[in-house]
């Protein structure tokens, strides 16, 4: 079930929503953390039901073994609690590597040897990365004595509550927990309703309307780059910059609607997606962007491996190693694997700079606003460049896209837009700009699309800056940055949302555009991974 169908908003979310108030009031809060738990099962079994077993078994081996590293920690037995620590780890992550791993090692055996090993196709069951990497922190977290869970209801909730189950955020056992616990959370609050409406609304519309809407312009110039074609510069160019906003907006949407779903019912997750692409470095678009899985990916690969303690050489090691497996947790692919690859480069880049520029430059470099867009610029550049990997389906296509994007296969523009170009074609023939008999309407609608969503997500304000004044999120993050670009910084203090009428007029209309425009209903991106 998809939180862009009629029948998640219009069934299943009220029905959820009335149940659990409906028991919590009646009944008490354990029935209504088991109806909420039985609910989520529901959403997640309605793809395939065949995956609830799996997850099943998942949360009852992770449930185990958790206890017992509480219970061991408890008695102070290090040596049993690391041996099942260790199990633990093995079971996820074997779990993991063979449902999603497999397929891919046996096709790349078999290209590197030339040989043709039979194996049925093993299908990835949803959100396993997810739901893999949350029982995985929550073993670290027991055996470390941060964290405990004794009812099994309530770590199934803690697992499989449906706002973050299927593509984050990535929570830990004690930011949701407590929260069910505290005192009032069975009772329905209009200002959680009115705030998570509100939040779920500007999700959608950026789902159904914005990462849709610019998804058409996207999807022909990558299939043309898989079947051979060798896109022109502009052609090029339009499908990674129509991309890199349909991954914004399509993530940043989902991320939106997970936090308004679970405020609905009093709870707030953390942030997980704070404008990114108003980065000026790359280590800043990396605490930017999927907040909670570069949280982890900090917290339990890179600090486990010594992170910055062991010298620079060491740190770069850690950096590329961590960026490596962060790819390959996207996708079983080597198209994922050179992503992390070039986001591990930039950030040794990153940190290599900042070293040179704090230690052997003798000036202290200008902090002022030119600066800070060169910076911008590059840091936008490289991470388009980046996307082209993660969203190529081959390594091919992938260089037959850059090469056009780099002017190797030519420049042109549509005949209809030339004709009426004027003495702005003619300098740009000079430049080697020739004509082509493609679509002009459709080259200025991808490139307004472009030109749209380019203002929107680095000008203007973001769902968490908007609802600051209600705490919109978990984490302490204030939601109100300096940011390097902002054209429109004035413009913000009135885009701050506040319970008023004219607000519930606005937010109704953003939700009834989205909720017409879902006449086509599509999967987020990253429920692939």
């Amino acid at each position: 079930m998809l939180f862009n169908s009629y029948e998640f908003v219009l069934l299943f979310l009220p029905a959820a929503w009335i149940g659990y108030f409906m028991i919590g009031n009646r009944k008490g809060r354990e029935p209504a953390i088991a109806w909420l738990v039985a609910a989520s099962l529901f959403f997640y079994g309605w793809w395939n039901p065949i995956y609830l077993v799996l997850l099943v078994i998942s949360m009852l081996v992770n449930f185990l073994l958790g206890e017992s590293l509480s219970r061991s920690h408890e008695r102070q037995t290090k040596r049993r609690n690391r041996r099942v620590l260790v199990l633990g780890l093995a079971f996820n992550l074997g779990l993991l590597a063979y449902f999603k791993y497999t397929n891919f090692f046996i096709s790349s055996v078999d290209a590197a040897l030339g040989t043709t090993f039979n194996l049925e196709h093993i299908v990835l069951p949803l959100a396993i990365s997810f739901f893999t990497f949350q029982q995985v922190a929550y073993l670290v977290d027991a055996s470390r004595g941060m964290t405990k869970e004794y009812s099994f209801s309530h770590y199934a909730l803690f697992v499989t509550f449906f706002p973050q189950l299927i593509a984050g955020p990535i929570v830990h056992h004690g930011e949701m927990l407590p929260q069910f616990a505290r005192r009032g959370a069975l009772r329905p609050r209009l200002a959680h309703l009115s705030v998570g409406i509100t939040i779920f609304a500007i999700g959608l519309f950026k789902k159904a309307v914005l990462a849709d809407g610019v998804a058409v312009y996207a999807t022909p110039v990558f299939d043309s780059a898989l079947h051979g074609g060798d896109p022109n510069f502009f052609f090029a160019w339009s499908g990674a910059l129509a991309y890199t906003f349909q991954l914004y907006f399509d993530f940043s949407g989902y991320s939106d609607m997970a936090i308004g779903i679970a405020r609905m019912f009093g709870i707030r997750l953390p942030l997980n997606f704070f404008s990114p692409y108003k980065s000026t470095s790359i280590a800043e678009f990396w605490r930017r962007w999927h907040m909670t899985l570069s949280r982890f990916l900090r917290d339990y690969l890179y600090i486990s491996m010594g992170g910055s303690r062991h010298g620079s050489t060491r740190r770069y090691f850690n950096l590329m190693t961590t960026m490596l497996l962060g790819g390959l947790w996207h996708g079983a692919g080597w198209t994922f694997v050179a992503w992390g690859g070039l986001h591990g480069f930039y950030l040794i880049v990153n940190h290599f700079w900042r070293w040179f520029v704090e230690t052997v430059v003798p000036w202290h470099m200008p902090n002022n606003r030119l600066t800070r867009a060169v910076a911008w610029a590059l840091t936008f550049l490289v991470v388009v460049i980046g996307w082209v990997f993660f969203r190529a389906e081959s390594f091919d296509a992938a260089l037959r896209l850059l090469a056009g994007m780099f002017g190797m296969n030519g420049a042109s523009i549509p005949n209809a837009i030339a004709a009426r170009a004027g003495n702005v074609f003619d300098a740009l023939s000079y430049l080697g700009v020739t004509v082509d008999y493609s679509s002009g309407t459709r080259f200025l609608k991808s490139y307004f699309w472009i030109g749209v969503l380019f203002i929107a997500s680095i000008a203007l304000p973001n769902s968490c800056e908007i609802m600051r004044r209600v705490r919109p999120v978990l984490s302490g993050h204030r939601c109100a940055p300096e940011d390097a670009i902002e054209p429109l910084r004035l413009l913000k203090p009135l885009l701050v949302w506040q319970p008023s009428r004219i607000a519930a007029i606005l937010i109704a209309l953003v939700a009834m555009t989205a909720l017409l425009s879902l006449s086509e209903i599509t999967e987020f991106l990253y429920f692939q991974f």
